[in-house]
């Protein structure tokens, strides 16, 4: 799950009515960071954003005109999904304020990293088994309801429910939605492309992950755009060991999203992850000079998010949905990784 980047904002990762807005604070913090950090400015980060709108990602007025799909709306948000007593939870659950980001690396001993595997091994395989839901008629809140089960089941609690006060088990987010999308009524439909970010809290450790799958019979761009957020994930991961520095993450993901003049979402980050939700490092998906070097026994997830088109995120009157600007697509791909001796690990794997 996103977290917000330095801005009181939530940059991770890792939510009015019919329409959107801009709100008077755009991004409630997902992941809280306090002023005065390294950490970019939102108002400097959306000057960088709207630079590269224009250097690289608009594409023809005419292309947003022609485009058949209907912009995402807000559909009704059925109650949240009960979690036995037995489960343990994390200690934010049942408080509304957003925890932020806990300061400090997850490095782990060796039962610290087994529990880790155990919790990667687990978001994984329930994120495998939401994937195959995907498929025109579908519902999100079927896809929730589906994800919150087989976590339970397995005596996990889902990280994202009561996180902040976010009302549902997994994010789900459709077609222009960036990030936090909250299940609800809306049927997926023929075309769509959709996130799904998945965290379960296993034997007191978290294990994110998430994919954007295609749904049925999707448009070339759109296939194009999961692609090449894939591969910016991976090639990400290729070059994590100890002692590198964080940067080179940003600038490995930025170099091959301009290759095919995709955006890079600034707003949004990858985060350490472990007995805490959200901790350093933030990691940021763009090309930066933000210092720090990875080591040995650390875990952090990596979840780039791509557009076709704006890198603007409008945040709706939930608080948590995040939508693109002009209502272009946007796709993300997200592993927590651990870093050993030879390189990295990548534990959300089944």
């Amino acid at each position: 799950m996103a977290c917000t980047s330095s801005l009181q904002p939530r940059l991770l990762s890792s939510f009015v009515g019919d329409s959107l807005l801009h709100p008077a604070n755009p991004l409630r913090p997902l992941l809280g960071r306090n002023p005065g950090t390294f950490h970019a400015s939102l108002q400097l980060s959306r000057t960088f954003c709207n630079l590269a709108d224009l250097l690289f990602n608009r594409r023809k007025q005419d292309d947003l005109l022609n485009n058949k799909r209907k912009r995402l709306r807000p559909g009704k948000v059925s109650p949240c999904l009960h979690v036995p007593d037995h489960i343990s939870r994390p200690p934010y659950v049942n408080s509304s304020h957003s925890p932020g980001i806990a300061s400090g690396p997850e490095v782990h001993n060796e039962r610290g990293i087994e529990c880790m595997q155990a919790s990667g091994k687990l978001a994984a395989q329930v994120l495998e088994y939401a994937g195959t839901l995907v498929k025109p008629g579908t519902k999100t809140d079927e896809i929730d309801k589906a994800v919150h089960q087989m976590i339970i089941d397995n005596g996990a609690y889902p990280s994202p429910l009561g996180y902040g006060g976010f009302p549902k088990s997994v994010c789900t987010s459709v077609n222009e939605c960036i990030c936090h999308g909250i299940p609800d009524s809306r049927e997926l439909e023929d075309g769509d492309i959709i996130n799904i970010d998945v965290t379960v809290y296993l034997n007191g450790y978290h294990g994110d992950t998430s994919a954007t799958f295609l749904c049925g019979d999707v448009d070339e761009e759109a296939k194009n755009l999961v692609q090449v957020t894939r591969e910016c994930l991976y090639r990400a991961i290729s070059i994590c060991a100890p002692g590198v520095e964080f940067n080179q993450i940003g600038k490995t993901i930025h170099d091959h999203a301009d290759k095919f003049q995709f955006g890079v979402v600034r707003q949004f980050v990858g985060h350490g992850v472990g007995k805490v939700f959200h901790a350093d490092p933030v990691i940021l998906h763009f090309r930066n000079r933000e210092r720090g070097r990875m080591l040995l026994g650390q875990t952090f997830t990596i979840e780039p998010m791509l557009t076709i088109g704006s890198t603007n995120p409008v945040i709706w009157a939930d608080n948590w949905t995040a939508v693109t600007e002009d209502g272009s697509l946007s796709a993300q791909f997200e592993h927590t990784i651990l870093i050993t001796e030879t390189g990295a690990e990548i534990l959300t794997k089944c």
